[in-house]
């Protein structure tokens, strides 16, 4: 299979090592993963903000620059999920939204990992962004009926030595949203208050999760509050030794 890999803007920007931590991964499993050069932001920012149909010019380039690939991997939930759901609106007759996975829905449905080398002698509690939850299906949303399943725990378990947790409302949001944290700031505040403290409840040493957003607020909160806890995109735990 040919595989494009995405990297969002602010994981480029701020957090490169979930690039490479993902690019790792997928060449160690075998996978041909290629980095487009000239890629740039998938256009969610703007289209959050109110301006999508200006957001155009970027999904007609992420088109062009991914439509020879089987699958697009993106190691953001946010991104994925606004490719998948949101281009197909913007863009007449869009392909590449059919091709694009997160890398977690990527490493369990596609590629079906089943042994990974790394370990991580560490407890760690996961957070599952509200877009893998609601539109991605990482994980089942606490109010419906019916069996439960979490992609990200079920491929964190194939890490040797690593505990995971997760906090009394596993699907709760953590209050960043985007634009919502901007406009909203003082609920978004609240909301990511309230998340770290159920986070640190579970007695983890780490916060991992499928979206450096979710990840950045938390840790933002936590550092002004001086909480002792450490954060980790899901892929760098998965990666762990490599």
């Amino acid at each position: 299979m040919k595989v494009g890999l995405f990297i969002p803007c602010y994981v480029d920007a701020l957090y490169p090592h979930v690039g490479v931590a993902t690019s790792k991964l997928l060449h160690y499993l075998g996978v041909d993963a290629t980095y487009p050069h000239g890629q740039t932001c998938c256009g969610q920012p703007m289209a959050n903000a109110g301006f999508e149909k200006m957001s155009r010019p970027l999904v007609e380039k992420f088109e062009r620059t991914f439509k020879d690939f089987d699958y697009v991997v993106i190691p953001s939930v946010s991104c994925a999920a606004f490719v998948r759901f949101n281009y197909p609106k913007i863009l007449e007759h869009c392909k590449v939204s059919e091709k694009v996975y997160d890398v977690v829905e990527f490493l369990h449905d596609i590629l079906k990992v089943k042994a990974l080398p790394g370990k991580f002698p560490h407890v760690v509690s996961v957070h599952n962004s509200c877009h893998g939850v609601r539109e991605l299906g990482l994980s089942s949303p606490s109010e419906l009926p019916g069996p439960r399943f979490n992609k990200i725990i079920d491929l964190l378990h194939l890490v040797s030595g690593i505990t995971v947790k997760e906090p009394e409302r596993p699907d709760e949001c953590c209050g960043f949203g985007g634009m919502f944290a901007v406009e909203e700031p003082d609920v978004s505040k609240r909301m990511g208050e309230d998340k770290l403290a159920e986070h640190i409840a579970t007695g983890a040493e780490y916060i991992t999760g499928p979206d450096c957003s979710c990840l950045m607020h938390l840790q933002g909160v936590a550092r002004k509050e001086h909480k002792n806890i450490k954060f980790k995109h899901v892929v760098e735990i998965l990666a762990a030794g490599l």
